[in-house]
């Protein structure tokens, strides 16, 4: 990851809304397909397996970031934490409902 500076990458910033809305969506969406499967050990993880699916799905994006296969200014720890705050928030809806 490159050093940037603090104009460039805010923690503010509309894309880290994009990355927890992402990450959000992504781990409800894994958790659906894994609740509605017909194997238990699936259904009896659907949370987990949803929130490492997403975990996975935004190292992949960061990981294509660093290497330049997107147009954007490079991998940032700042999204991969932000990847992290989605999954979370919905981990925990999830476990409430």
């Amino acid at each position: 990851m490159e050093k940037k500076d603090k104009d460039t990458d805010p923690w503010l910033g509309a894309d880290k809304f994009y990355h927890i809305i992402m990450c959000f969506t992504l781990t409800l969406l894994f958790y659906a397909l894994a609740s509605f499967t017909s194997h238990p050990f699936l259904r009896r993880h659907a949370i987990s397996i949803g929130s490492v699916v997403s975990l996975l799905a935004g190292a992949a994006k960061e990981a294509a970031d660093h290497l330049g296969y997107f147009r954007s200014s490079g991998a940032s720890f700042k999204d991969a934490i932000a990847d992290i705050v989605g999954v979370v928030i919905s981990s925990f809806a999830l476990s409430v409902f």
